[in-house]
């Protein structure tokens, strides 16, 4: 029995021994866990304590103003004033009041730029810092008047194309040598002056190689005894030149200046040059009885119908008494000149131009 009260004290000593150095180490590290604890929250509360009062406490913004006037001293109105700050969204555009000042409000605080601009003055920029809650004057703006820039382009009258395209007109010659004056090369060619045609006509006229061809048509009318009213030898040969070149020159100025300047065509055949060979040919032969007016535009060719028939008419003053049939031997010529005009026009269309030295360089494209 006592063993058993002395292994129950010892027990009981040991579990006092054990459990007191327990207690006594939890004791020991409670302070300074608490310690930390109270230490973090104390720093958590002095770093809200800082933002609270960063935020209550924010920079406050300014203004920034300033006047524009022009060289003369003179206050500008309207001008256009764009304050540009880093945040595209704080940005600002206002005009010049009537005392040529502006007024920005509620500017963020740091870097600016200022733009200013006017129509017809040169456009001024300005920069600068703005302090937290500084009113900032701008240095009054002179705006200088805008340089000039001129641009002058020269561009030809009609008149001066249209005269230019004739001296072109004027070097055409089949072989070289025959006179080809009455063709365009060009499908939109200026549209002649009154003048310009007269002068076409003029020198159709009195080209030399015109005076030859005539003298050859007289020649051969001669020799087959054509106009036998006119008789034989010089004098006959004189007679058939005359008549030819008058009916010649008569056409010419009826047909290709006095009536194409009443009536505003243009006497020139204008070179198609593109399409089927079938569409080609009817366009020729239809050039016989249609041209050009002045204003571009296709119309019944009045000019060259009568300068045909007022040719033929007058023709009946100067040929053979027995040569002349009144009003049939009119209309004959007439509607010779009209055939004639046809064949010489599918000619020019698939022949002329190939004899004709430079043309095919300035040949555009009918329309």
């Amino acid at each position: 029995m006592p063993r058993i009260k002395t292994k129950v004290a010892w027990l009981s000593l040991s579990f006092l021994f054990w459990a007191l150095p327990g207690r006594a180490l939890a004791q020991s590290l409670e302070p300074p866990v608490a310690a930390g604890v109270q230490s973090g929250l104390g720093e958590a509360s002095a770093t809200g304590a800082l933002a609270r009062g960063q935020l209550a406490d924010p920079q406050p913004p300014g203004s920034i103003h300033g006047s524009i006037v022009d060289r003369t001293g003179a206050f500008i109105v309207g001008a256009q004033v764009k304050l540009t700050e880093d945040d595209p969204s704080q940005n600002q555009e206002v005009s010049s009041d009537d005392g040529g000042q502006f007024l920005f409000s509620n500017v963020t605080p740091g870097l600016f730029q200022l733009t200013i601009t006017l129509t017809g003055f040169a456009t001024q920029t300005l920069s600068g810092v703005l302090s937290s809650g500084e009113v900032y004057t701008v240095p009054q703006t002179t705006l200088a008047i805008a340089t000039a820039s001129t641009e002058i382009r020269v561009v030809p009258t009609v008149v001066e194309v249209a005269e230019d395209e004739i001296k072109v007109e004027e070097k055409q010659r089949v072989l070289g040598v025959i006179p080809n004056f009455y063709v365009s090369y060009v499908s939109n060619a200026a549209p002649l002056t009154p003048k310009q045609k007269f002068e076409l006509a003029w020198k159709t006229s009195v080209d030399p190689v015109t005076f030859g061809l005539n003298g050859a048509i007289a020649g051969i009318q001669q020799a087959q005894n054509e106009f036998s009213g006119y008789g034989q030898g010089a004098q006959g040969y004189a007679k058939r030149y005359g008549a030819s070149y008058t009916n010649l020159v008569t056409e010419t100025f009826i047909g290709g200046a006095i009536l194409p300047s009443l009536f505003k065509q243009d006497p020139r055949y204008f070179y198609k040059g593109t399409g089927s060979t079938r569409s080609r040919i009817l366009y020729a032969i239809a050039n016989s009885v249609i041209c050009k007016g002045d204003n571009k535009r296709w119309q019944a060719n009045y000019s060259g119908i009568i300068g045909s028939l007022a040719a033929g008419a007058i023709s009946n003053l100067y040929y053979p008494a027995q040569d002349r049939n009144g009003v049939s031997l009119t209309f004959e010529n007439a509607l010779i000149g009209i055939g004639e005009s046809a064949a010489a026009n599918i000619l020019q269309e698939f022949v002329v131009r190939r004899l004709t030295p430079g043309a095919s360089n300035r040949q555009q494209a009918q329309p």
